[in-house]
């Protein structure tokens, strides 16, 4: 039992030394004046299908994406963002087949206003009316940013 209780002060005594600094993530920027705090961050990540992925032919070319990445997406987001590369698949409600699809992902860091909503629903609706597809997956959550 002696052993036990000096074991658990022990542990107790190097927790409490550990790490003094440590708090749990916030959705929120920390970091440089040129970027001024904001007090909600999100991380919001778009999936656009370009095309079937067997059939590099149909859909949507690189010419025709970065066109409306430059028309649609930088006017809205210029601080920065990232696109990439992926493959995705989905099966459409009322359909019986899995639609396969070679895809673009676009991840935004911004604050989370009403403005930045309104610019996501914007290239959401632009895509699907340049394209006739019937959806851009949204998936938004809070993030801690740091410059």
């Amino acid at each position: 039992m002696r052993f036990l209780t000096l074991l658990l002060g022990s542990c107790l005594l190097l927790c409490a030394c550990a790490a003094p600094g440590l708090r749990a993530p916030a959705a929120v920027l920390v970091g440089d004046a040129a970027h001024p705090a904001a007090e909600h961050w999100l991380r919001t990540e778009l999936y656009f299908g370009l095309g079937p992925a067997d059939d590099a032919t149909a859909g949507a070319n690189e010419k025709r994406w970065r066109d409306f990445l430059d028309r649609e997406i930088t006017p809205r987001f210029p601080d920065g963002l990232s696109v990439y590369d992926v493959y995705g698949q989905w099966l459409g409600k009322g359909e019986s087949s899995i639609e396969r699809l070679h895809s673009k992902e676009v991840m935004l860091l911004h604050a989370d206003t009403a403005q930045h909503r309104a610019d996501i629903d914007a290239i959401r609706a632009a895509w699907k009316r340049a394209t006739g597809d019937k959806s851009v997956l949204r998936v938004s959550q809070p993030a801690e940013v740091s410059f």
